[in-house]
């Protein structure tokens, strides 16, 4: 059984009573042996499988758990339990309940939002102050819905005081983002969780007790989730000193005031360390140390053995500091899967992974810029998206914002045809268009909103005889749209030749394959790559137009390997969706950002970077609304990856930028640096 492997205090948390729990658990401490454990206690116990919820952050961690169990237990008995990330099981209830929803990424639905935004006439109102832009206003509404349960008008303006002159453009534009997603059922991540709060306060599901894993990167709106459910018991295991999403809304106050909130909890503490060596957890303590202590713990060390004290490599030039790294990884001879790279900047990762290379290393990066969020995969997945659901007006923006002289406005405006044309279905008013005359587009005018729709005349289809394209583009009335350019005629042209070859009965793979090989998509490429080859002075570097080429096309590969997978489109769009960001590309070397190396262990791990402004990196943290405490946390996290060896480096002078650098504070908190010496 899970309990027979469990020390004490593992022992003691997973056996306590029904009731609020909370259990912290540090670094390495098992906090995953120590859920299962609990899990198996109560099926143990008599308690229903199907009463039971795991909550994690992510869907892997929820599998890992759930593997575990089915080696001592029936698998269909386990597979009762609902488990998964918050949004996995707010997904699959609201599913079950309302099927036609469609659940959207920020960036798409920021392309939403933006379009909403533009038909704002801040301009035409001669305003004292300079309003916020579209992506900077949808970021503070998407944190405002993570971060408080008061109105926006309120959050917003005791933040932003001198906006509130603006006040009722961007009530406008909320609402209108607002009244276009329930129209068309797009979901955002907030939305999700928003929504299963409705539904589990009408519904009121029978759950004996919630487990939740990494309890304090919760944000206030999973933690009034998790009331809402209202449990017979809670069990919550996180660590305080590991809180590093305060950028993502996540509350740190929501573990910090555990015992407060719930006056009879029990609070257990896992202090036996299973992971890193005595010297790299005494390094870890130096510097957590400096944060104030909400729970009083002390870790003990349960490895034994002789082990390399962590270094400190000091480079007198930052590129320098890259490409020796690289090479020490190159000849030690740690397998290159249990090294990693861990960075709080994305141009550390830029150096590293370019340094890699040049030595034929292998390496994967995950943390910045997702596999997922790469504009060449997005497009195919968008393509799929709306063969899938016609209605999904965000994939079609964002197709259409890569043809000429078309930006998200003028695309909502095609879609808004398209729907038209086919009474309610956008690829029939594609294909086989019903209606024939264009749709009004936004009749209503209001000044004081800063709304505008300047009256439209309608075009001549006679303009395109002459082009080289479909009869049935020709005769499309779509062309009749004033606004549309040769340029958006053939990308229709193209669209409309992908379309007519594919359906959505077909596998993914199959999909996906003629899409890759459509006159559309390398169109696309040809735009990308040409965008990622532009020199400063406008000139194109044909061989960096051919890497980037090259890189796209071997996305594109991977995109279709994961398909072949999936026999039905929308399965495979799900799964790229809410489990996307937990891929990463390749193998080899990890380089992982602080955030992505979370719950890892590695046994080299080599923290770049650690000079002051870089790491910590006061500008995200005042960016974010965090501060030093949590650039603190964001090191502790980093260095307790480490199982046997710990490399901290730092670089005194970048040549490119002409600047020298200071150590890290934390390099005089963990004694690795005198602060009197040079």
């Amino acid at each position: 059984m899970p309990l027979a492997n469990l020390n004490a205090q593992q022992l003691k948390a997973a056996t306590t009573p029904l009731g609020a729990n909370l259990v912290i658990a540090s670094a390495g401490t098992g906090k995953t042996s120590t859920i299962v454990g609990r899990i198996a206690h109560l099926l143990k116990n008599g308690v229903e499988p199907s009463t039971i919820i795991l909550l994690t952050f992510t869907n892997k961690a929820a599998g890992e758990m759930i593997a575990r169990l089915e080696k001592f237990f029936p698998s269909q008995l386990i597979s009762q339990i609902e488990s998964g990330t918050f949004h996995a099981i707010g997904y699959r209830w609201l599913k079950s309940a309302y099927p036609d929803i469609s659940l959207k990424q920020p960036n798409e639905l920021r392309t939403l939002f933006r379009s909403i935004y533009e038909r704002r006439a801040f301009k035409r109102l001669g305003l004292p102050i300079e309003p916020f832009s579209a992506s900077h206003l949808y970021d503070q509404y998407n944190l405002y819905q993570n971060a408080t349960l008061e109105s926006f008008e309120a959050w917003f303006g005791n933040k932003y005081e001198e906006h509130k002159i603006l006040m009722d453009i961007y009530l406008g534009i909320i609402d209108e983002y607002e009244a276009t997603k329930e129209e068309y059922g797009f979901l955002s991540f907030n939305d999700l969780l928003l929504k299963t709060r409705e539904y589990v306060t009408h519904v009121r599901p029978n759950i004996t007790e919630v487990l939740v894993d990494e309890y304090q990167d919760t944000n206030t709106l999973q933690g009034a989730l998790i009331d809402d459910l209202r449990s017979q018991s809670l069990f919550c295991v996180g660590d305080y000193d590991q809180s590093i999403y305060a950028f993502n809304g996540a509350n740190i106050e929501n573990i910090s005031t555990f015992d407060k909130r719930y006056p009879n909890a029990t609070i257990h503490t896992l202090t036996k360390n299973y992971r890193s060596s005595s010297a790299i957890l005494a390094l870890a303590n130096r510097v957590i140390e400096h944060n104030e202590r909400i729970y009083p713990k002390s870790l003990e060390v349960v490895r034994q053995g002789e082990f390399s004290k962590p270094k400190l490599l000091i480079y007198d030039e930052l590129f320098a500091q890259y490409q020796s790294i690289a090479l020490a990884i190159k000849d030690s001879s740690t397998p290159f899967t249990d090294v990693a790279v861990i960075f709080r900047n994305n141009s550390s990762a830029d150096g590293i992974e370019a340094s890699l290379r040049e030595l034929s290393v292998p390496s994967r990066r995950k943390g910045g810029t997702s596999f997922f969020d790469a504009k060449e995969i997005k497009f195919l997945l968008d393509a799929l998206a709306l063969l899938n659901n016609p209605k999904d007006m965000m994939a079609f923006i964002h197709i259409f914002e890569y043809a000429k002289n078309v930006g998200s406005a003028l695309s909502r405006e095609f879609f808004t045809s398209m729907v038209h044309f086919g009474k309610g279905n956008a690829l029939r008013g594609l294909l086989e268009p019903i209606e024939k005359e264009l749709p009004k587009f936004n009749p209503t005018k209001n000044v004081q909103l800063g709304l505008f729709d300047d009256d439209l005349e309608i075009g001549s289809q006679a303009r395109f005889t002459s082009m080289a394209i479909y009869d049935a583009i020709k005769r499309h009335p779509l062309l009749k749209h004033p606004r549309i350019t040769h340029e958006g005629v053939t990308f229709l042209n193209y669209f409309y030749e992908l379309m007519m070859q594919v359906s959505s009965s077909n596998p993914p793979a199959s999909i996906l394959r003629k899409a890759i090989d459509s006159r559309l998509y390398h169109y696309v490429v040809e735009t990308l790559a040409l965008s990622r080859a532009r020199l400063k002075n406008g000139e194109i570097d044909e061989e960096r137009k051919k890497q980037a080429i090259e890189r796209i096309e071997r996305k594109a590969k991977l995109l279709l390997d994961l398909a072949k997978h999936y026999q039905e489109l929308g399965r495979f769009i799900n799964a790229m969706i809410l489990g996307g960001n937990e891929l990463s590309e390749g193998e080899g070397v990890n380089l992982l950002s602080v955030h992505a190396s979370k719950g890892l262990e590695f046994k080299d791990v080599y923290v770049v970077d650690l000079m002051d402004g870089r790491f910590p990196n006061r500008k995200l943290a005042a960016k974010s609304g965090s501060d030093i405490n949590e650039e603190r946390r964001l090191f502790y996290v980093a260095v307790t990856r480490a199982r046997d060896n710990l490399y901290l480096s730092l670089a005194k002078y970048d040549k490119i930028k002409k600047m020298e650098f200071e150590p890290s504070v934390f390099l005089h908190e963990a004694k690795m640096i005198d602060k009197d010496s040079d």
